[in-house]
């Protein structure tokens, strides 16, 4: 069983990404925050320069040729790979669980990413887009994937 100061949740998206703790006495605290540089460019700026011409072999036309991808996506996936670089980085000890909470395809991105350690301490994914959602009010979302016997912090009555 996973310790709840020893869990690590990794909340992303394409264009921005955060990891959590959970802080006695139940409270999820932001522990570090990372932001895509790349993410909100125009299209134009992301690319080299324009697409290739491709010629027909029939007629003397030629067309402009389409991009094979899209080149959001693919920011958003070297993203979700700079995020898994840093998850890889963090020391033997750092974390004794791992929760991905990421929007469909790029949790599969980030999971395929995750070196040996890790992978090995995945205890849960979440598709979901939750990065703009305040601490406090991620409980709710996160409960499906936490470990038993953990509860948010109750507040103080006076």
């Amino acid at each position: 069983m996973t310790s709840s100061e020893n869990l690590l949740i990794v909340i992303a998206d394409g264009a921005q990404a955060r990891f959590v703790r959970i802080r006695p006495p139940g409270k999820l605290e932001t522990e570090r925050r990372f932001e895509s540089v790349t993410a909100h460019l125009r299209s134009s700026d992301l690319r080299s320069d324009g697409p290739g011409a491709a010629f027909h072999s029939f007629s003397t036309a030629h067309h402009a040729v389409q991009p094979r991808h899209d080149p959001h996506q693919v920011e958003k996936s070297d993203f979700a790979r700079t995020i898994a670089s840093e998850l890889n980085a963090l020391p033997e000890g750092s974390f004794g669980g791992l929760i991905l909470v990421a929007p469909a395809r790029l949790l599969a991105t980030l999971r395929d990413a995750l070196g040996p350690l890790p992978a090995r301490n995945l205890i849960g994914t979440l598709a979901h887009d939750l990065v703009k959602v305040p601490d406090p009010d991620l409980w709710p979302h996160l409960e499906p994937v936490l470990p038993a016997g953990l509860h948010p912090a109750r507040p103080v009555r006076r």
